[in-house]
């Protein structure tokens, strides 16, 4: 075992390399990881007059592109449909095989007891039924939403982080015993991180899995600390403060490390975690039963020997500014010539001044002292140019960062397939951006398998199909040492994919290649109403 197996990881160790890691984010570009990335949070919301005193006289625009830029990327680098599929690795795929798995399957559907398999068919079995479990997993975790969330982290911070944890607590419906008294309980749980939140032991090493260790720090009420300690056996939970500034209540700051150790051939490895909160440790040592760190990452823009990605937000500020200030000025020049200055001689108009229409001004002195009591201020020249310059500047702004009114559909769409042609040309930018997010879906996937295939036990994987769901026997021990191939099979998401399917129906049909039931069965779900009332008279 390495040396750190032999010494327990003592809490100020835990808090130097915390310290580290926050010194090296400070250090980061002009204004250090944290700032910048508050900076990039407000401008993609919205708040980006924050800190400019212009007071309450001026019309402060926002046209916010940053937003616009960021919310399409995000939308087609996600939103394709994904289904991720294992294999057993060294298992031939033959037809005979893949009709053995597809009878046991089958017996298991209908509720019988099926005979056992051979090896290599239980292996086949096994990793088509991890495929099926992705699915139900991915369901019960809210993976859609899951990967919102880590692309929005990525396209403000630079990276997103989904962190995977064992949870006991989570109940699955299952019992141990056929007398239903001993439930099954335990199942992974997720988590979406800040990348302000995780610190790499080596910050220069671009592949997570070969850290030497890291950090993920999360503040946590002081009292669900305190409890989780207690419930580890710590016995100094008591002496758990929250963080400086809070004093005894609030928040505390809960260091979570994690680390691989190797045996003494360094063939194999296993990951271990130590939990402290300032001078105490909240939980000692455990091993946490996986060869992987529970964690995978997406970075928006990768950079040479650098594990932390990087945002274009940055590099969109200084046009969003000038944006901004030019929408502002232009509007605050035509509210100065559709309402300009007056001017009160106060010697000569006594009464007060309203600006009403049709308001009558008493006004004292002679004719030359009548004529120059009330005057208005001539507002400067007004360029005609200013809005088209600000068109301009918008439209070359979201140019260059590879997003058109094409790709916006703020197009009208008389040529589908003209519209269809420009758009793919103009995603093409967006495949490498799209390939390292279905790599980061494998990496979560690598995750998940492994916990199945090392804390699940002996118990029943639950598959939802079309035709209902059913059980089927899992046993990890058996399924530890398989070598999992993952894949991951993208859909279509395409905008105008239900216009180019209806278009090719639609040609097929005219040349009589398929029949009325054939087209309508193969329309896109919604387009017709009542359609499998249509089919079924159409059979009729």
């Amino acid at each position: 075992m390495s040396s750190k197996s032999k010494a327990s990881i003592q809490p100020r160790q835990v808090l130097e390399e915390y310290r580290r890691g926050t010194d090296y984010k400070r250090q980061l570009g002009s204004r250090g990881m944290y700032e910048q990335n508050r900076m990039n949070e407000r401008f993609y919301s919205g708040d980006q007059w924050n800190g400019v005193n212009c007071g309450d006289s001026r019309p402060l625009v926002r046209y916010n592109v940053i937003k616009r830029i960021g919310d399409y990327k995000m939308a087609v680098v996600g939103a394709a449909p994904v289904a991720v599929r294992f294999s057993a690795e060294g298992v031939p795929v033959t037809p005979a095989l893949q009709q053995q798995v597809e009878q046991y399957r089958d017996t298991l559907r209908q509720g019988g007891q099926p005979a056992a398999l051979t090896p290599v068919a239980a292996a086949q079995a096994m990793a088509g039924a991890l495929t099926d479990y992705f699915a139900t997993t991915a369901r019960r975790l809210k993976l859609d939403h899951l990967k919102q969330r880590v692309l929005r982290n990525a396209y403000i911070a630079g990276t997103g982080v989904l962190y995977t944890y064992w949870d006991d607590r989570i109940r699955t419906g299952l019992y141990a015993d056929a007398a239903c008294t001993t439930p099954v309980c335990g199942d992974i749980a997720t988590e979406v991180l800040d990348i302000e939140q995780v610190y790499m032991g080596d910050p220069t090493l671009e592949d997570i899995q070969q850290q030497p260790s890291i950090i993920i720090a999360q503040r946590r009420p002081l009292a669900e600390v305190q409890r989780l300690a207690k419930a580890h056996g710590c016995r100094f939970w008591q002496e758990i403060r929250g963080d400086e500034q809070e004093g005894r209540g609030g928040h505390a700051t809960l260091l979570t490390r994690f680390w691989k150790e190797w045996n003494e051939d360094g063939s194999a490895c296993t990951v271990k975690a130590v939990q402290v909160c300032g001078e105490v440790t909240v939980r000692a040592t455990w091993d946490l039963g996986v060869r992987l760190y529970p964690l995978a990452v997406f970075r928006w823009e990768e950079k040479r020997h650098q594990c932390y990605g990087e945002s274009e937000i940055p590099y969109l500020i200084p046009n969003q500014i000038a944006i901004n200030r030019t929408i502002s000025a232009g509007v605050w020049a035509v509210m100065m010539m559709g309402m300009p200055i007056m001017l009160v001689n106060g010697d000569v108009v006594t009464g007060p001044i309203t600006n009403d229409p049709g308001q009558v001004i008493p006004v004292y002195g002679s004719g030359e002292e009548v004529k120059d009591a009330v005057r208005y201020v001539d507002p400067p020249a007004f360029s005609a140019q200013l809005d088209a310059n600000v068109q301009s500047l918008i439209r070359d702004t979201m140019t260059q960062a590879g997003v058109s009114a094409t790709l916006l559909g703020d197009v009208e769409p008389t040529n589908t397939s003209a519209i269809i042609a420009v758009r793919e040309a103009s995603l093409m930018p967006l495949t490498a951006m799209q390939n390292r997010f279905y790599t980061f879906l494998e990496e979560v996937a690598r995750v998940w398998s492994e916990f199945w295939m090392t804390m699940y036990g002996d118990r029943a994987l639950k598959i939802a199909e079309e035709q209902g769901v059913w059980y089927m026997p899992f046993d990890s021990a058996a399924c530890r040492k398989l070598l999992l191939s993952i894949r991951v099979d993208v859909g279509d998401s395409d905008r105008y994919s239900e216009t180019r399917t209806i278009e090719t129906l639609d040609n097929l049909y005219s040349h009589g290649v398929i029949d009325a039931k054939q087209y309508l069965s193969r329309l896109p779900r919604g387009t017709v109403p009542r359609l499998d009332s249509l089919l079924q008279e159409l059979t009729v």
